[in-house]
C-alpha cells in the first residue's frame, strides 16, 4: 500500500491512487509469452502437393420461353400449345436436372390473368427460375 504525507497534518496517510507499473509488467510479460508461444501453435506437415489444371463442368440450365399474343394464345419455344396441356409439359420440364428457367413473353394488351396462370402453373409443377422478358425500349 503507497502512503503520502499530507500538507495539512504532516502525517502518513493511505494512497488511494493503484500503483499501475506492477500491472504494466504483468502484460508485458504475457505479450512475450504470446508472441514467443504464437509461432508454435501453428504446426503443419510440409507436403508438396501435386499441381492439376482442371475446369468447372457448368451446366446451363436449358431456356424455356412461354409466349402469350394479345389474343390470349399460347406458344412453347414459338409452337403453338393449348391451355390444357401446359400443365404437362411444365410438370416434364420440371423433372428434368438441371432445372430449366421460363422466361414468360406476354404482349402489353394480354390479360393479366393469363400470365398469372402461366406463373401459378409453372410454381405449382416445382419450377423456381421464372422470369419476365419485356421490350428494353
Amino acid at each position: 500500500m503507497a502512503f503520502h504525507v499530507s500538507a495539512r497534518t504532516g502525517r502518513n496517510q493511505p494512497n488511494a491512487e493503484i500503483n499501475m507499473v506492477p500491472l504494466i509488467d504483468v502484460m508485458l510479460v504475457l505479450v512475450v509469452i504470446f508472441i514467443v508461444t504464437a509461432p508454435l501453435m501453428t504446426h503443419s506437415v510440409k507436403v508438396n502437393l501435386p499441381k492439376a489444371q482442371s475446369a468447372a463442368n457448368e451446366v446451363k440450365p436449358k431456356t424455356i420461353s412461354i409466349s402469350i399474343n394479345a389474343q390470349g394464345d399460347l406458344f412453347w419455344d414459338k409452337e403453338p400449345l393449348e391451355w390444357q396441356g401446359l400443365t404437362d409439359r411444365l410438370r416434364s420440364a420440371a423433372s428434368t436436372s438441371p432445372q430449366p428457367e421460363i422466361h414468360i413473353r406476354a404482349d402489353e394488351n394480354v390479360a393479366y390473368k393469363k400470365v398469372a396462370q402461366v406463373m401459378s402453373e409453372s410454381a405449382k409443377a416445382g419450377l423456381t427460375k421464372i422470369g419476365f422478358i419485356t421490350d428494353p425500349r
